[in-house]
């Protein structure tokens, strides 16, 4: 299993919480994460969605996620194109929504990753690697069976794949 991404950092700051990642005002017309990507952080940075590149990986502090426990501002992320987020810490809620749905929740010292900085990704059985503009950064790893959810693309693939049933 080995799961490897490339791109470039966008930098947020701690407690980004999920009505920061797509606010509430948004999700009362409609919860689809096709329609709400073009929010995405608007309330941080009004021109942040529409300056997301696919492959961008979103850089935070500490507890990003926190906040409502709503599944789409996982969703949202994944559906601007955005793989991976890493942070010092995560709310918990936030990071198994984000495990579940295919979001790759890395957490790692991100203290000196900056806007724009180029970034690699590798996750496998032995662990997480994270690069950034040429040093590595130490990564908590993840469960062997989150890595199999996530390289499945999310927890209904995984349970697809696997031909597992649901009561």
């Amino acid at each position: 299993m080995r799961i490897e991404l490339s791109g470039r950092a966008r930098r947020l700051g701690d407690s980004i919480n999920t009505d920061y990642i797509i606010a509430s005002t948004r999700k009362r017309d409609t919860i689809d994460e096709q329609i709400l990507k073009q929010y995405l952080l608007e309330t941080v940075d009004p021109s942040f969605a529409a300056s997301v590149q696919p492959g961008d990986i979103l850089v935070a502090g500490r507890n990003f996620g926190c906040g409502s426990a709503m599944e789409v501002a996982a969703t949202v992320i994944l559906a601007a194109g955005i793989e991976a987020v890493l942070a010092e810490s995560f709310a918990r809620t936030f990071y198994r929504n984000a495990v579940n749905n295919g979001l790759i929740p890395v957490e790692c010292d991100t203290a000196a990753i900056r806007e724009g900085d180029r970034l690699s990704v590798e996750l496998n059985e032995a662990g997480i690697r994270v690069s950034s503009n040429g040093a590595t950064l130490a990564a908590k790893p993840l469960p062997p069976f989150m890595l199999e959810i996530l390289e499945s693309g999310g927890l209904v693939a995984f349970v697809r794949d696997k031909g597992l049933t649901v009561r």
